[in-house]
């Protein structure tokens, strides 16, 4: 894969959301927003860099709300993008992976060990979630192509787009730590096809420095 050094880089920041209120549980779509905790652990994660043209953010709140402070405070442009919304966990939102391994520990192991083929009951499947990740993705290069953005999403979005860029199976996105408040940075250059060709410049940062 050969880049032409002519053509513009663009940079894509990848920060995960913060601690929300409720503690650690499978989320999906439930709305709540981030804790006393969440909030100090994103204004650490950004420190006093702001090298961002624009913010890109899931419309939940626990992405939305540090987003929009965040463009205040540097003068950033905030677009909501309904495509990088976290995935659905079906039956098993709102609820402590404990009471789930209670339950049935079969079906978590199964889905641990191979979360394509074991989608929770009334979930997205990761297949469908991963198709719509990269057309988010790559929309969002598009747009900000030659600039820096931030994306202001979800562990499970930010784990399968790493599938994507480094072209691993989608069947190991668990094996991808992604921790709150967690930093992502993505580099593209066009290929000699005209092709955005992406590098990862570093993954799970506690912190810009």
């Amino acid at each position: 894969m050969q880049r032409i050094d002519s053509h513009p880089m663009t940079f894509v920041d990848l920060i995960r959301h913060g601690m929300p209120v409720g503690g650690r549980r499978y989320r999906g779509h439930i709305d709540d927003p981030l804790s006393d905790d969440g909030w100090q652990q994103m204004w650490h994660a950004v420190g006093d860099q702001r090298p961002w043209d624009a913010i890109v953010t899931s419309p939940l709140r626990r992405c939305a709300d540090f987003a929009y402070a965040l463009g205040e405070q540097c003068g950033c442009p905030v677009e909501i993008d309904e495509g990088i919304t976290e995935i659905s966990f079906g039956d098993w939102e709102g609820r402590h992976v404990q009471e789930i391994l209670d339950e049935d520990p079969g079906q978590v192991e199964r889905y641990w060990q191979d979360p394509v083929a074991n989608t929770p009951p009334g979930g997205e499947s990761l297949s469908d979630f991963r198709d719509r990740c990269v057309a988010a993705w790559q929309a969002v290069a598009d747009r900000h192509r030659g600039g820096h953005v931030l994306v202001v999403a979800h562990g499970g979005l930010i784990r399968t787009l790493m599938t994507h860029v480094l072209e691993m199976p989608l069947s190991a996105v668990l094996r991808l730590e992604v921790p709150n408040a967690g930093l992502t940075r993505v580099r593209l250059q066009d290929d000699i096809n005209g092709n955005p060709a992406p590098s990862l410049v570093f993954h799970a940062r506690e912190r810009l420095e």
